[in-house]
Parts: C-alpha cells; structure tokens; sequence
C-alpha cells in the first residue's frame, strides 16, 4: 500500500489525483489487476467523474452544498456535519480496474478527491493488486 498527501486549499474542493494514483500504479508494475483508492477522513471523499468541462464540478459542489447547507439544525458541537454528510453521500472508497499497467477509466472520467472541511492536509491510500 502507498499513501500521498494532499493539501487542500478551500473549504470545498474537488481535487483530480489521477496523476498521482497513475504514478502509484505505474511504481507497481503491475499490468493487469486492481487499484483501490481510499480516504481515511470522516470529512472527506472520493468520486468518480467527468473531467473534461470545470461546470460539472462547481454544479456538483453547488448542488451538495443546496442538499446539505454548511448551517442547519444539526447537533454535532464540532460544526461541520454537513461535511460529514457529504463525505458518506460520496463514500470513501473506490476501485478501478488496471489493464496493460494504465487505470482503466473513461475517456471523460477522472478521480477526484472531494474536500467538504478544509483547507487540512489530507491522506489518500491506494492498493495494487495483481490479478491472478
């Protein structure tokens, strides 16, 4: 398993870490398998999603900021739920396939990590695994 850091700079963000997963793969040499990308973060997730126009991102970000306000009647003392929230709508994990040592996503689709708390300095852990 390796990690990287990220250190995000707005309080949400969707941050595309294709090249550093890419990297990791490459490192593995592994041709044919698996790669798992997790985020250890309770205020924090992962996706999957278009990268080729910046709209689809700001119409993500806005429209979970409308479904889940930063400021609601929300009980958690620390303030922060809706990121919370956020983060297990999302999910913390994703799986992409590996074929020919290059993750295998669409010619639109990219991974993103999604910041709902920051700016922090976060950890992304990724898993290579051959397949047999």
């Amino acid at each position: 398993m390796q990690t990287f850091s990220l250190d995000t700079q707005q309080h949400t963000a969707f941050i595309n870490i294709d090249r550093q997963v890419q990297r990791i793969v490459a490192e593995s040499g592994v041709d044919q398998g698996v790669c798992h990308v997790f985020i250890p973060h309770t205020t924090a997730g992962i996706t999957i999603n278009e990268n080729a126009d910046p709209d689809v991102v700001s119409d993500l970000i806005r429209t979970l900021d409308a479904l889940v306000p930063w400021r609601a009647d929300y009980d958690h003392a620390e303030g922060n739920t809706a990121a919370h929230l956020k983060a297990s709508m999302l999910g913390f994990s994703q799986t992409v396939l590996i074929q020919g040592g290059r993750l295998v996503l669409g010619t639109w689709q990219s991974l993103y990590f999604c910041e709902f708390d920051g700016p922090r300095t976060r950890k992304v852990l990724v898993e290579v695994i051959r397949a047999v």
